[in-house]
């Protein structure tokens, strides 16, 4: 499927969208021979689990490491096991250990791996690291430019110390703690892999290209089903945007988290949740830089007053927070934590 192709399926009317994710979700059942199963976190793939379960077939498994997130969503996973197979599952490192071994979860999963290769003392991939400071690739890359590559200036000064000498122009520093994007891989992905591998099951995930980043091209690039060498998976809601998974979850019934707030239409005729947009591990800060405050620390604040003293000061997210420029000590106003925190 080409990038065209795949926007005209996203501009198709909700009812066909629906009815094309019915389709893709039963091939993938039938070629999998029913050995499948839903991998579940927030309100999106808590919608798909119940979408499955009364469009495919009752008997799929539903699968989370649901200890990693907020409360209400843990109250919701308990409920969903009531609703058919559910399947809960432990990380295989701590998020203490995470954090320890491997750095903090901050800006972006992308830049994260560019910005824990740049801190890696005597890094031998250094046409890697030139292509980072500079986005020249150098000969591997045919000497071409790619912005895509480079980190922006503002990240380079504040975590490239190590290899400054690559952008004199700049003053480059060295961060007090490390960065890395691996916290996904050793709580989420590992232990799901892990119950793939040991049941011979395949993964539907309830991801949409619309919430754009990586997944994005992955998903335009090789659709809803992938059947590859090392990964087969399933996205039914590939095309979905975000009006139409929550009226998704509004048809359903998909009970809310708390943390969400609210499904409500808005003066516009949209739908939105009125708390926030997404959640995640309680004390991920990927993409916390771009949101206005109340931030999701502060809805942690608010919500869970010792898990974020715990974070903050025992685990150091606050200096993280510093370096970086998000504003974190200062209590906002009450009223406005229970409010959208994502303009």
């Amino acid at each position: 499927m080409n990038a065209h192709e795949f926007a005209q399926k996203q501009s198709l009317p909700y009812e066909a969208k629906k009815s094309l994710a019915r389709l893709r979700a039963r091939e993938f059942f039938d070629h999998c021979e029913g050995n499948v199963f839903v991998s579940v976190g927030g309100l999106d793939s808590a919608s798909l689990a119940l979408f499955l379960w009364r469009e495919v077939n009752r008997d799929i498994p539903a699968v989370s490491v649901s200890v990693l997130e907020d409360k209400t969503v843990q109250e919701v996973h308990r409920w969903l096991s009531t609703q058919g197979p559910f399947v809960f599952l432990k990380p295989i490192k701590s998020k203490v250990q995470v954090l320890r071994e491997y750095g903090y979860p901050v800006i972006a999963k992308d830049k994260a791996a560019r910005i824990e290769a740049i801190q890696t003392p005597n890094n031998p991939k250094q046409t890697f690291i030139h292509a980072i400071f500079t986005g020249d690739m150098g000969a591997q890359g045919k000497f071409q430019h790619s912005e895509r590559i480079k980190l922006p200036d503002k990240w380079l000064t504040l975590f490239g110390g190590l290899y400054g000498h690559h952008r004199p122009d700049l003053v480059c520093q060295v961060a007090p703690f490390k960065v890395s994007n691996r916290c996904c891989h050793w709580m989420k992905e590992l232990p799901c892999d892990n119950y793939s591998k040991e049941t011979g099951r395949f993964p539907y995930m309830g991801l949409m290209a619309s919430e754009g980043g990586q997944r994005k091209w992955g998903l335009m690039k090789n659709g809803c089903n992938y059947y590859g060498k090392t990964v087969t998976r399933s996205c039914p809601f590939a095309i979905f945007t975000r009006q139409d998974i929550l009226g998704l979850a509004v048809e359903l019934g998909t009970p809310v988290p708390t943390i969400y707030g609210e499904i409500k239409r808005q003066s516009d005729g949209t739908l939105e949740t009125t708390r926030a947009r997404r959640t995640g591990c309680t004390m991920c800060g990927f993409g916390v830089h771009m949101e206005k405050r109340p931030h999701r620390f502060d809805r942690l604040r608010h919500d869970n007053p010792k898990e974020w003293a715990f974070w903050m000061y025992d685990q150091g997210w606050g200096k993280v927070l510093d370096w970086i420029g998000v504003p974190w000590e200062n209590e906002v106003e009450k009223q406005s934590v229970l409010e959208m925190a994502y303009v």
